[in-house]
């Protein structure tokens, strides 16, 4: 039996609950990205080759958000189910829960594993190639899925790990994974002159030395649950459960690949092969700057599902604010650094002077109003955690599906936008998104969780309040 005592998120301020988590998270986190972002910034820089080699691998994105969406379907559904069992005090069931999630893991990956490497081809054209990018896409393609099972136990079974309170094991599993791919990367590509081949090898080999550590240390006795055989034969009453929790995460990872796809197909369509390079910068630049807020949320999870499963519904209040506003700040400071100083972020994944000089200004109209995007992720945040799949999911599906795919093709149309049309689609849906989600939070969770009429207002000491719980 899991000992009550350990990692108990009712007890102390609630800030510290989630930095303590989202800390080692985030720079969990931070190194996982390292596994696709390290890729982009050697492959930009092969001679001779930079530009079409990374537009090949921009290519090969929409496919592996697929293969994210399931992990995130299983995993980051199971994971607050997981936290909200063990708040109750439930511990059977979160075993099972932690169990059918794997099994899960594993049988989409075989199936999406298959399906892609079936339909290669057809898949690669549809989503943006021409006959110059679809070599070096082909080639990253095929190796990446041959580790398939690899992401989905690194990318899935993790989140249980972190729910469990052990963010410091979390990010010693990436790190491992990361610190590989940084150096096998250069060696693979220039050394053994593999080119994207070789940073898709390097990727596959680091991705299985995570898993083998976190399967490692889920079956070592040291985690409060266990990875164990019994709890692993599907229970498909659980399992809908994981996946209606799950949904959420999954359709902003299948929504990012639908809006990645419309996006590459119309710039080849308005701009060619370097538009698409563009495009794959700027999504890399977004995905790192992004990564601290993401850590932020994904920290706050565990604790605020925790919480709320406890009854500490005030203390939940007290978690959506302060993610709120940090997360807020931080994309706010960015979106003025990245205004001031555009050249070198784009710099750091192509040196291409043609690319630099499109890119820059095709970065402002992107960033324009960054920091709105935060918004949804506090209030999805919020909604995941606590088990509202349903307002989650909705609007994972508003953002991406309602408003930025149908924006990339209507918007080139006007007023001879072209390109630039495809750019401004994204921070449309950043102040429409993000409004509307924060708004609904407010209006419809945010009452139901008052646990106390005199409750401290939003700017009361936090450490104070929190203490005020025990």
């Amino acid at each position: 039996m899991p000992d009550e005592a350990r990692n108990d998120f009712t007890k102390g301020s609630m800030w510290k609950n989630i930095l303590n988590l989202a800390l080692p998270m985030t720079a969990a986190q931070m190194v996982n990205l390292l596994y696709n972002v390290v890729d982009r910034m050697y492959i930009g820089h092969i001679p001779e080759a930079s530009t079409l080699a990374l537009t090949g691998l921009g290519l090969t994105f929409p496919i592996i958000m697929i293969i994210t969406a399931f992990a995130n379907l299983f995993g980051a559904g199971g994971a607050p189910l997981c936290s909200i069992a063990r708040g109750r005090g439930d511990h059977e069931r979160a075993q099972r829960i932690m169990g059918n999630s794997f099994c899960m893991l594993m049988v989409s990956g075989v199936i999406l594993m298959a399906l892609c490497f079936l339909f290669k081809r057809p898949i690669l054209y549809l989503f943006g190639a021409s006959e110059s990018t679809y070599p070096y896409a082909s080639d990253y393609l095929s190796i990446y899925l041959c580790g398939t099972l690899f992401v989905m136990t690194g990318l899935g079974m993790n989140s249980f790990i972190n729910s469990q309170g052990f963010g410091k094991i979390g990010m010693l599993t990436v790190v491992l994974g990361a610190a590989a791919n940084i150096v096998l990367d250069p060696i693979f590509i220039f050394v053994f002159r593999m080119g994207i081949r070789g940073a898709a090898l390097a990727t596959v080999l680091s991705q299985m030395l995570s898993s083998v550590w976190i399967l490692r240390f889920l079956t070592s006795g040291h985690a409060i649950y266990s990875l164990r055989l019994q709890d692993m034969p599907p229970d498909w009453r659980l399992i809908r459960e994981i996946a209606a929790l799950g949904l959420s995460g999954f359709i902003m990872a299948v929504t990012n690949s639908i809006v990645q796809i419309a996006c590459n197909a119309t710039l080849q369509r308005f701009g060619g092969d370097l538009y698409i390079g563009i495009m794959t910068v700027l999504s890399s630049v977004r995905e790192v700057i992004t990564m601290p807020a993401n850590g932020l949320t994904s920290g706050a999870q565990p604790v605020l599902g925790y919480n709320y499963g406890a009854g500490k519904y005030g203390r939940v209040r007290r978690g959506i604010l302060f993610i709120s506003v940090v997360c807020v700040s931080f994309t706010f400071i960015m979106w003025i650094l990245l205004l001031a100083f555009p050249r070198p972020f784009i710099h750091i994944f192509n040196s291409d002077p043609l690319l630099l000089e499109k890119g820059v200004s095709a970065l402002h109209i992107y960033f324009f109003g960054f920091f709105m995007m935060s918004f949804q992720f506090s209030a999805q945040s919020a909604f995941v955690a606590l088990g509202r799949s349903r307002h989650a999911v909705f609007f994972s599906i508003f953002r991406k599906v309602i408003i930025v795919t149908p924006l990339t093709f209507l918007l080139p149309h006007v007023g001879g936008l072209g390109v630039n049309g495809v750019f401004l689609a994204e921070p449309i849906s950043n102040f429409l998104g993000g409004i509307a989600c924060y708004t609904t939070m407010l209006l419809t969770l945010w009452p139901q969780l008052r646990e106390d009429p005199k409750m401290p207002g939003p700017f009361a000491d936090l450490d104070r309040a929190s203490r005020s719980d025990e």
